[in-house]
C-alpha cells in the first residue's frame, strides 16, 4: 500500500540504538589479508555489505547490486565526548546540579516557565541560564555549585580541575526528563548522556568503499583510514588499563581517542590540529563530505552533472541568427532528443533510420535497441506508431545555451541548433552582452531538453528573441555592440555614398524584392536609404544622437547645432525613412537605444530578429569594406593640443602654489563637512582636473570635426564619437595628458615619512610632489610620473580581485535568502512559509521588463505612435 511521508525527523542515536542497528562490533584494525579477502571482524568485514561482484553479504545475503549496506560499532573503551554537542553539555552543566541533576531554581519558579515552553519568541534556556550563574548552592540538595568551563571543542573544567566524560556522563544521567523539557528535548527521543559516546557507529562499505590502484595495491578512503586510527587507540586504552599503566599515560591515550573520534565528525573543528595523510593533505571526514562547495549537497544535490550536455569554447559569427546557435557535427552526433513515433511522422523517422541518425529504438514495453547496419533494415520493418527514436540533433532543434557564472536570468537561454563543421560553438556577437560573454577563450555548455514538455516551454519563454527587454532595467539588454554600433554609424552619415554594386549586395542580403531608385543621383544610393529598407513602414520617431551631446559638449555654438537636423544630429524616421540623424549607441546601445526598444516593444519578435539578422550580415561585411582601423600616428598630439597644455599646465601652477601657500598659513577655506586637510587635497584635485579638462575639450573638438569633414578617417574617433567603445578621457590620456594620478579618490598619500617617494623632500605638498603627470602614454613618461601612475594602476588591480571576490559572496548569500519568495495569486509576495514580504510585487506592482527604464508609460513614445496611425 501506498503511503506519503509526513515529515523526517532528525535525532541522536543512543548507544542501545546503535548496538541494535550494528550487524558486527568491528574489533580489529585490519581491513584485508594477505589473499586480498576482508578479514572477520574487520572494517571491511562481509557483514558490513559488499563491494566485489562476486562475493556475498553476510547479513543479507544480496550481492552488490541489491545489498544495501550494513552499519557495524565500536565498542569505545573509555567514553568520549561528540564535538558537535560541546556547548549543549556546557549548557547543562551550568544550569543543573552535579549532585542532584535538577536544574538550580526553585520548583514554583520553574512551573512559572513552563506555560512558555511552546513560545517561539521566547529564550527559556537563556532565562534560565541567567538565574543560575547566580545560584552558589543547589536550591534542592544545598550542594555547593562550581563553575564549569568548556575548553572548546570538548575538555570541561569545574574551577580549574578537569572533569572527564565519564563523570559528565554519570551527571546527565541524573537530570531528570521534567527538567530537560525547558531546554527543549523531547521526552524518550533524545537524552543529554548520549551526547557522550559509548558506541561508534561505523559506517557501511558502500559509503567508504577501496579502490584499487593500477599496481593492485588497495587504497583505503579517508573514513576508513580515520576508523582505523580509532581502533587502534581503542586497544590500546584497554591493553593500558589492563596492565595497569599509570593514569597519566591513560589520561592521554583517552585523550587521544578523544581526538581521533572529534577528526572523524569533523577535522576542521576550531582548536584541534586536522588529520592528515602522510603526503601531507587534511582527510575528508563526515563533515566535509557534507557542506561547502565540494560537499555533498551543492556538488551533488543542487549541482551536479547531467547527460545531453556539451561544453565547448565560443567564437563570433555574424552570419547566423541572433536565435540560432552554431553546434558542431561532432557534438551534434553525440547529442540526442527522442521523438515519440505517430502516423504522420512514421516514414521520416524510418528515413532518418536508414542514413544513420538514429542512435536507440525503444518499444512502447521500454526495451531499447541500438541501431547499427546489422539491426537496421529489421528495426525499420518493426517500427510503428507508439514506439520512440532516440535521434541525433538536426538544424532547428531547440537547445539551452548556458556561461558561468550565472548571475542572472538570461545567462541560459534558448537557441535553435545549426549543425556546422569545425569544434567550436558559434554565436552572433550581438547575443554576447546578457551571457557576459567574450571570444578571449570563454567556453559555455549547451543542454539538450528531452520531453516535449521541456522543448515548448524553452521556446516559448527562453528563445533569445523574446529577452531583448532586460527585466532588470526595463531597457534593451541584446543590442548591437562595438563594431556593429561603429559600422552603422558609417553607414548612415551623410558622407556615405555607396555604389550601385554595393547597394544591391545589401539588397540581396535583405532579400527585398521591390528595390528603392537611387537618392544620391544615377546609380548612387545613400547609407541612410540601405538602413530604412530594415525598418517597418509604420515606424515614426525623433530623438537626439549621442553626436549630438559631443557637438555640444565641445561648443555649445557650433554651427550644426543651429539646423540639428540637416547636421544629422537628430534621429528623425518618418514612415520606416531615415530622413536625418545618425545612427549611434543612442539608437543601439544597452539600456539607452530608443530604436532597437521601439522595434522590440511595438512589433512582433520577428520584426527586431529580422532587424538584427540583415544588419549584423551588412555592417560586418560594409565595415570590412571601408576599412576601419587604428594606428599610433592618430594619437600624436597636435601642435594645437600641445599649446593649450603649456597654457592649462601653467595656470594651474600658479593656483596650486597660491593654495600651498595659504595651506601653510592656515589661510585656506575649509569646505563644509571636512578637516582642514581634506579640503587642502579637494583644492588641489579640483585644479588638476581642471586642467585636463582644458585639453580634453580640445581634443574632442578635432575629434568631431575629424568626422565631420568631407572625408572622414574612420579610426578610434568614430568609436567614440558613436559611443561604440572608448572615451574621449582615453583619448586625453594618449594623447594629451594623464593629469593627477589618483588613488581612492584623492591624491596619493600611502609612502615614506612626510613625502610620496624618496626623490621628493620632506613636507613637500605641491602639484609635483602630490603625484601628477604630465604627459601622456603617447611620448612616455618620466620616471618620477611612471612611480604615481603605478599608484592608482595598484588600486584598479586590487579592486578587480576583491570587488569580485566580495561581490559573488554578497550575491550567493542574497540569492539563498530571497530564493524562496513567489508572487501569490492574491498579488502578495510571500515566503516558503507563506508569511508576507510585500503586499505588491514591488510595492508598486511593475514587472522591470514590461516598464520603460521603471516608468510604466512613455509618453513621448506613446504620442509617436499616435502620430503615426493618423
Amino acid at each position: 500500500m501506498m503511503k506519503r511521508i509526513k515529515g523526517i525527523e532528525f535525532r541522536i542515536l543512543s548507544p542501545e540504538q546503535i548496538r541494535k542497528m550494528s550487524a558486527i562490533e568491528i574489533k580489529s584494525p585490519e581491513t584485508y589479508d594477505k589473499d586480498g579477502f576482508p578479514m572477520e571482524g574487520g572494517l571491511m568485514d562481509n557483514h558490513l555489505g559488499v563491494i566485489n561482484p562476486g562475493l556475498r553479504c553476510k547479513t543479507c545475503g544480496n550481492t552488490m547490486k541489491r545489498c544495501p549496506g550494513h552499519f557495524g560499532h565500536i565498542e569505545l573503551v573509555r567514553p568520549v565526548c561528540h564535538s558537535e554537542f560541546g556547548k549543549k553539555l556546557e549548557n547543562l552543566m551550568q544550569a543543573t546540579c552535579q549532585a542532584c541533576g535538577r536544574i538550580s531554581i526553585p520548583d514554583d519558579k520553574l512551573e512559572q516557565l513552563r506555560v512558555y515552553i511552546d513560545d517561539p519568541t521566547l529564550d527559556i534556556p537563556k532565562k534560565i541560564l541567567a538565574r543560575t550563574k547566580k545560584s552558589k548552592k543547589c536550591v534542592h540538595c544545598s550542594q555547593e555549585r562550581r563553575m564549569v568551563v568548556l575548553d572548546k571543542p570538548t575538555n570541561f573544567y569545574i574551577d580549574k580541575d578537569r572533569i572527564y566524560p565519564t563523570e559528565i556522563r554519570e551527571w546527565m544521567e541524573k537530570v531528570p526528563d521534567k527538567d530537560l523539557e525547558f531546554f527543549g528535548y523531547e521526552k524518550g527521543k533524545l537524552r543529554p548522556e548520549w551526547f557522550v559516546m559509548t558506541a561508534l557507529q561505523v559506517p557501511p562499505i558502500n559509503l567508504r568503499p577501496s579502490i584499487t590502484l593500477e599496481s593492485g595495491i588497495k587504497s583505503e578512503d579517508d573514513l576508513t583510514h580515520k576508523l582505523v586510527d580509532i581502533i587502534r587507540i581503542n586497544m590500546r586504552l584497554k591493553d593500558n588499563i589492563d596492565a595497569g599503566a599509570p593514569q597519566l599515560i591513560i589520561e592521554d591515550l583517552w585523550d587521544l581517542l578523544q581526538y581521533h573520534v572529534t577528526t572523524y565528525f569533523n577535522n576542521n573543528t576550531a582548536g584541534v590540529p586536522p588529520a592528515k595523510h602522510r603526503s601531507g593533505r587534511a582527510l575528508r571526514t563526515l563533515v566535509q563530505r557534507l557542506q561547502g562547495k565540494k560537499g555533498r549537497f551543492r556538488y551533488n544535490l543542487t549541482g551536479k552533472r547531467v547527460n545531453f550536455a556539451a561544453r565547448s569554447i565560443i567564437t563570433p559569427d555574424p552570419m547566423i541568427s541572433i536565435n540560432e546557435l552554431g553546434v558542431p557535427a561532432e557534438i551534434a552526433d553525440n547529442m540526442t532528443v527522442p521523438e515519440v513515433v505517430t502516423k504522420n511522422n512514421l516514414e521520416e523517422c524510418r528515413e532518418l533510420i536508414n542514413k544513420g541518425r538514429v542512435v536507440y529504438v525503444a518499444r512502447p514495453d521500454g526495451m531499447r535497441k541500438k541501431v547499427t547496419d546489422v539491426t537496421k533494415e529489421e528495426i525499420v520493418k518493426e517500427l510503428d506508431a507508439g514506439y520512440r527514436v532516440d535521434r541525433k540533433l538536426k538544424n532547428g532543434d531547440i537547445v539551452l545555451f548556458n556561461r558561468q557564472p550565472s548571475l542572472h536570468r538570461l545567462s541560459m537561454m534558448a537557441h535553435r541548433a545549426r549543425i556546422m563543421t569545425d569544434k567550436t560553438f558559434r554565436l552572433n556577437p550581438i547575443v554576447c552582452k546578457p551571457y557576459n560573454a567574450d571570444f578571449d577563450g570563454d567556453e559555455m555548455n549547451m543542454h539538450v531538453p528531452q520531453t516535449p514538455e521541456g522543448i515548448t516551454e524553452a521556446s516559448e519563454l527562453m528563445l533569445v528573441e523574446k529577452q531583448i527587454i532586460s527585466p532588470r532595467y526595463g531597457a534593451p539588454v541584446i543590442i548591437l555592440d562595438e563594431d556593429g554600433v561603429s559600422g552603422c554609424f558609417i553607414l548612415t552619415m551623410k558622407q556615405t555614398v555607396l555604389t550601385k554594386e554595393q547597394a544591391f549586395r545589401f539588397f540581396q542580403i535583405m532579400g527585398l524584392e521591390d528595390i528603392p531608385k537611387p537618392d544620391l543621383g544615377k546609380g548612387k544610393y545613400s547609407g541612410k536609404l540601405i538602413f530604412s529598407q530594415l525598418l517597418p513602414k509604420d515606424l515614426n520617431m525623433e530623438y537626439k544622437t549621442r553626436f549630438y551631446q559631443h557637438v555640444k559638449n565641445m561648443d555649445p555654438n557650433h554651427p550644426a547645432l543651429k539646423d540639428p537636423y540637416e547636421g544629422d544630429l537628430i534621429v528623425k524616421i518618418e514612415n520606416g525613412n531615415l530622413k536625418s540623424g545618425v545612427i549611434d549607441s543612442m539608437s543601439l546601445g544597452e539600456g539607452k537605444g530608443k530604436l532597437v526598444d521601439a522595434l522590440a516593444r511595438d512589433y512582433p519578435h520577428s520584426v527586431l530578429t529580422n532587424f538584427y539578422d540583415k544588419i549584423s550580415k551588412i555592417v560586418s561585411s560594409f565595415i570590412a569594406e571601408v576599412g576601419m582601423t587604428v594606428s599610433l600616428e592618430e594619437y600624436t598630439p597636435s601642435g594645437k593640443v600641445l599649446k593649450v597644455r603649456e597654457k592649462a599646465v601653467e595656470e594651474m601652477r600658479e593656483i596650486t602654489n597660491e593654495h600651498v601657500k595659504k595651506f601653510h598659513k592656515g589661510n585656506l577655506e575649509t569646505l563644509p563637512g571636512r578637516t582642514y586637510q581634506e579640503s587642502f587635497e579637494i583644492a588641489m584635485m579640483r585644479t588638476a582636473a581642471a586642467a585636463k579638462e582644458k585639453i580634453q575639450k580640445q581634443i574632442l573638438k578635432e575629434t568631431v570635426e575629424s568626422v565631420l569633414a568631407e572625408k572622414p578617417s574612420f579610426n578610434s574617433n568614430v568609436m567614440i564619437l558613436s559611443g561604440s567603445r572608448g572615451s574621449i578621457l582615453n583619448l586625453t590620456n594618449l594623447s594629451g595628458m594623464w593629469g593627477q594620478a589618483s588613488v581612492r579618490e584623492g591624491r596619493p598619500r600611502r609612502g615614506f615619512r612626510n613625502r610620496l617617494i624618496a626623490l621628493n623632500r620632506r613636507g613637500d605638498v605641491g602639484i609635483d610632489a602630490g603625484g601628477f603627470v604630465y604627459h601622456n602614454f603617447m611620448e612616455g613618461m618620466k620616471s618620477k610620473e611612471y612611480f604615481y601612475h603605478t599608484m592608482g594602476g595598484r588600486q584598479g588591480e586590487v579592486d578587480t580581485g576583491v570587488s569580485t571576490k566580495v561581490s559573488g559572496y554578497l550575491y550567493r548569500r542574497l540569492a539563498n535568502s530571497l530564493k524562496d519568495l513567489v508572487v501569490d495569486n492574491d498579488g502578495t509576495v510571500r515566503s516558503a512559509a507563506r508569511n508576507i514580504v510585500q503586499y505588491k510585487y514591488g510595492e508598486d506592482g511593475v514587472f522591470p521588463e514590461k516598464s520603460f527604464k521603471g516608468k510604466s508609460i512613455s509618453v513621448k513614445r506613446e504620442l509617436e505612435k499616435m502620430n503615426s496611425e493618423k
